[in-house]
């Protein structure tokens, strides 16, 4: 069996809503992206799991996702605030981060690329229009994209 060129790379879902998660996992399967999802319910444990403190110390810090999915309204700390903390870190600022919302507020979205998102993406309520959306993003960050050296795994 050849194993798929995307599937060496993980993908960091923050999302705090139980069934978007669901959704998204569903989109990525449907659209045979079949890569590690490591999936973590809030702003405070996506920044335990990127700088491997809390419950990830001893996780590889040097290991970082190809992609991170980030949900702005988010308990403990808010995507926009995960955001400023991946930029300002060494370790993590090149790590590719798409944030992936159903805010529609312009705000939000100016805020985001100020901080350093890579893309915006509105979550569609279509699951079809949705998987399309994760289809296409995994097949741009995982495959087209190229990651800087620094993330990639060794």
């Amino acid at each position: 069996m050849t194993m798929n060129k995307m599937t060496g790379k993980t993908i960091l879902l923050v999302e705090d809503n139980p069934d978007d998660v669901e959704l998204t996992l569903r989109a990525l399967a449907h659209n045979n992206i079949y890569n590690h999802v490591e999936v973590v319910r809030d702003g405070a444990e996506a920044l335990d799991y990127l700088l491997a403190s809390s419950q990830y110390q001893g996780r590889d810090i040097t290991d970082l996702p190809a992609v991170v999915l980030l949900d702005l309204k988010l308990p403990k700390v808010d995507g926009l605030e995960v955001l400023k903390h991946i930029r300002a870190d060494e370790r993590t600022k090149l790590t590719p981060v798409v944030v992936l919302t159903s805010s529609k507020e312009e705000k939000d979205l100016i805020e985001s690329y100020k901080l350093g998102a890579n893309s915006y993406v509105r979550k569609p309520v279509d699951f079809l229009q949705f998987a399309e959306a994760v289809k296409q993003l995994g097949l741009y960050w995982l495959l087209l994209n190229e990651i800087p050296p620094t993330i990639r795994k060794t």
